[in-house]
């Protein structure tokens, strides 16, 4: 018999947290998450994003109270009145084999939404597509890169027992240095830099504000027509942004300019995931602040970093004409070879996105994962 239990206070939310490295404890390809980061996420009073979302929390408890699952549920208006729907997301999925877990906590997460006005139950999402989405299905040989998401096998299986249907399937590409793009990546890039309008640049990070803002003017308008795009506001943008400077190499971000008008961006982010698989309790006290300084600012990261992820690209729409691709492909590819990455990851990319499919085909990219963002009536 298994029990649903909302979280309601700090134990039921260290259980919450926790849960995972009972799922993943014999598997090592899984990367402990950072808990505090976890916490920070899902906490109304430190996320923007809960000015216009709420959540439900649950665990799933056996006849011995023990933990066994897991779901977080999430319903944001602003995805609703930018699509036109009724859907309620879940995420942070995690469950032991076992079927009756699944119903159990969706049943429960079904119900929620349909009282609060909902038709319909899409995920694995974390909180909005803004975050970690997609369960993995193929591709369980490699351990997933930074802000990707790493699951079980089995939890296919588990999904379409209880209903779940595939909504859309994100590919991840995996690029190597060593490999050159075929010649008309190059012809396009040459072409377009005899434009004398175009300007690219790297991002600066002494005026990291504004850079973000210009970042914010393009992401909003270059993605608006993408299938489960949601615009994110001025304050969760930043709030995003603030985290991931930590992280950032200015060498991997690029803004591209027209007429000084910011125009298209691109972002690669070092692969941190590699410093977080040394922190097996994902704790950073008392030492894990120190493996991860030593290995992400420190002497040893040139060990432990060695590829990167190519986390979004994109342009203003006005621009699109000018195919502005190429000069981000081949920078991008110049800085990580000269950074001494051995690849990077292009991820994710949306299945029907055939235009990117066939540009990563053309560098060469070869598709080493499928995730898979499934969704029922509720």
């Amino acid at each position: 018999m298994i029990q649903i239990k909302s979280v309601e206070n700090s134990s039921d939310l260290k259980k919450f947290i926790d849960f995972p490295w009972e799922i993943y404890k014999a598997d090592p390809h899984w990367v402990p998450p950072l808990k505090i980061a976890i916490k920070d996420l899902i906490d109304p009073k430190k996320n923007p994003f809960f000015k216009h979302a709420k959540i439900r929390t649950l665990l799933a408890l056996n006849e011995n109270e023990k933990v066994v699952g897991r779901v977080l549920g999430s319903i944001d208006d602003n995805h609703n009145s930018f699509h036109g729907e009724k859907v309620a997301f879940f995420g942070f999925y995690e469950s032991e084999n076992n079927v009756e877990i699944t119903k159990a906590l969706l049943d429960d997460l079904s119900a929620w939404a349909r009282e609060n006005g909902m038709t319909a139950l899409r995920g694995p999402v974390n909180l909005s597509t803004n975050n970690e989405c997609g369960l993995l299905v193929e591709g369980f040989d490699d351990s997933p890169q930074v802000m990707m998401t790493y699951n079980p096998k089995y939890y296919e299986t588990l999904f379409e027992e209880v209903g779940l249907v595939k909504a859309k399937d994100l590919y991840a590409y995996f690029l190597k240095t060593a490999d050159k793009f075929r010649k008309v990546i190059y012809y396009q890039c040459e072409r377009l830099k005899r434009k004398s309008k175009i300007v690219m640049r790297p991002f600066d990070m002494k005026k990291f504000d504004e850079e973000v803002e210009r970042v914010l003017q393009i992401y909003n308008d270059a993605w608006e027509k993408n299938w489960g795009f949601v615009p994110m506001t001025r304050e969760e943008f930043h709030h995003m942004a603030k985290d991931m400077k930590l992280i950032l190499d200015p060498n991997l971000a690029f803004i591209a300019e027209v007429d000084g008008e910011p125009a298209g961006f691109s972002l690669s982010l070092p692969d941190v995931n590699q410093v977080f698989a040394k922190v097996k309790n994902g704790k950073l006290l008392p030492f894990g602040i120190f493996k991860l300084l030593w290995n992400l600012k420190g002497p040893g990261r040139k060990s432990t970093i060695n590829r990167c992820r190519i986390l979004t690209l994109g342009t203003k729409q006005k621009f699109r004409d000018l195919g502005l691709g190429p000069l981000f492909y081949v920078e991008t590819y110049s800085q990580a070879l000269k950074l001494g990455y051995v690849g990077g990851e292009a991820s994710w990319v949306l299945e029907d996105n055939n235009q990117m499919n066939r540009a990563l085909e053309k560098m060469c990219g070869n598709r080493t994962k499928v995730y898979r963002i499934y969704e029922m009536e509720t």
